[in-house]
């Protein structure tokens, strides 16, 4: 007679609120312990691992005298006119060649290399194109974007059942009324999640971007923490980024949950 395993640990099964809540700030609190332990401790030295208290004071530092508020105004600006920028490429584009094989044919064999080439080596192409300032940024950000929204758009039109492609055919709608009213709404659902992946790119990427000539951002405090040698400054420029991130993650959340209501829940 097989044992029967631990609910807990039954395949795919979704856990009770408290439980999935109490799990999620295991692995938090063991991180922040050792860190206390190792950095209280003197178990590392500061400048390799600076202590809560440091990066707090840091943070607190950044924010008074280094305006670190707006530099994360400036930085988001970027972000947000950079993934507006590919949405409004890889969203029509994508579509089409979802939706027309002879357009995905035509496109396919040069888009398709640009999601295996190192986005940071583009960086020296975009100086030389548009210079050190602020076009040089978003175009880095919107590449960044671009090449990894692009094929989602292209995979969630190709999957909507192609049932209701030809149901709609049936009942006599055109081409254009079909991808308006059936491929675009069915697919996306997907594609929206999908933003939630592009906005963590936008995020890891945006320090590359700010890289060169930063002027004022979060590619300018990541500078100045090198500068001055100041390790809390980096642990606090990590921190912030990473908070940013989670919020506006938990923001398209929100957004897609309001927008998508008649989406089937997962069981």
């Amino acid at each position: 007679m097989a044992r029967r395993s631990s609910p807990l640990f039954e395949l795919r099964n979704p856990l009770p609120r408290t439980t999935s809540l109490l799990l999620g700030l295991v692995m938090p609190a063991v991180v922040l312990g050792a860190w206390c332990v190792a950095s209280y401790g003197r178990l590392a030295p500061p400048d390799f691992l600076p202590s809560p208290s440091e990066v707090v004071r840091g943070t607190l530092q950044l924010f008074i005298d280094y305006d670190l508020a707006s530099a994360i105004l400036v930085s988001t600006q970027r972000i947000g006119v950079a993934f507006l920028l590919a949405a409004a490429v890889a969203l029509p584009l994508g579509v089409l060649m979802g939706a027309f094989e002879p357009i995905n044919r035509l496109f396919e064999p040069i888009m398709a290399p640009l999601r295996y080439m190192p986005i940071s080596a583009f960086i020296p192409l975009l100086i030389l194109w548009f210079g050190i300032y602020e076009s040089q940024k978003i175009a880095f950000l919107f590449l960044g974007v671009f090449v990894y929204l692009l094929p989602v758009v292209v995979t969630a039109i190709r999957a909507v059942p192609d049932e209701l492609v030809q149901t709609g055919l049936t009942l006599g709608a055109s081409r254009l009324q079909v991808i308006r009213t059936i491929l675009l709404p069915a697919a996306m659902p997907e594609i929206f999640d999908s933003f939630r992946v592009m906005n963590a790119i936008s995020w890891t990427y945006v320090i590359l971007a700010e890289a060169i000539n930063p002027g004022h951002g979060l590619g300018y405090m990541v500078e100045l923490a090198y500068k001055h040698q100041k390790a809390s400054w980096s642990f606090a420029g990590l921190l912030v980024i990473g908070g940013i991130g989670l919020l506006t993650d938990l923001l398209i959340r929100m957004v897609s949950g309001v927008m998508f209501r008649w989406r089937e829940k997962p069981a």
